[in-house]
């Protein structure tokens, strides 16, 4: 598995980044943090979701980096706001708690992942060269440890939406996408259903396709709603 320290960008172009966050000190920390950085490169800062959305239009950003809990428009709304435009940016939801269930909704409005504020500089800035490659920061093994600790409501509305949607795969993207759920690699499934790394890939894009998805991490989420994981591990 790739760690965040084991990831570099060879792109030219710096990363765009906008930071939204209340707090000014913590906008003034992540713009220092993100300047020492050659390939990255802080474009703007917001103090809440609406100045965020706004300030995406004139800037036009590869990633951003937004906080949960903020005035006027909170990172939840704005994320999901976000994410609902074409060529929108990546997201990375910062937090102060690992185990949120507001986490989860900003995952399942396609975040690329979540990192606490605490985290180490260098770990921030990876996770930034890396969403901007199109991967999220968050693996589907961590997802399923998040999810677990979540309380369970509504789980049997989202049990039947998610079936419904799974539905429209075939058998073979089907079974990439417990795969997926389970936290396996591509280069893990193309071994465990004697497959090729490309036509895993494949399979992989044809499911975000066909269900709308933007990345693994909700491939996980909504494998998981769909007690997919549960049949799995009755099976073993």
């Amino acid at each position: 598995m790739v760690t965040l320290a084991d990831m570099t960008t060879s792109d030219s172009l710096p990363v765009g980044v906008l930071i939204v966050d209340d707090d000014p000190l913590v906008r003034a920390g992540l713009t220092m943090m993100l300047g020492g950085a050659p390939d990255v490169r802080v474009v703007a800062e917001a103090g809440d979701g609406a100045e965020a959305l706004s300030l995406i239009d004139l800037h036009d950003p590869d990633v951003v980096l937004m906080d949960i809990r903020m005035p006027a428009m909170d990172g939840l709304s704005a994320t999901e706001a976000l994410r609902a435009r074409p060529r929108a940016p990546e997201v990375i939801v910062l937090t102060t708690f690992d185990a949120d269930e507001h986490v989860l909704r900003a995952l399942r409005a396609g975040a690329a992942g979540f990192l606490l504020k605490d985290t180490p500089p260098d770990e921030i800035v990876a996770a930034v060269r890396q969403v901007a490659k199109g991967h999220p920061v968050l693996s589907p093994a961590v997802t399923r440890r998040l999810i677990a600790r979540v309380a369970h409501s509504g789980q049997d509305r989202r049990r039947a939406d998610a079936g419904r949607r799974l539905a429209l795969l075939n058998d073979r993207e089907r079974e990439v996408a417990v795969a997926v759920g389970e936290g396996r690699s591509n280069a893990q499934i193309a071994a465990v259903l004697y497959l090729g790394v490309p036509t895993v890939k494949t399979h992989v894009s044809s499911i975000l396709t066909k269900l709308g998805l933007n990345n693994r991490v909700q491939i996980a989420l909504l494998v998981h709603d769909a007690g997919l994981l549960d049949e799995q591990d009755a099976a073993g």
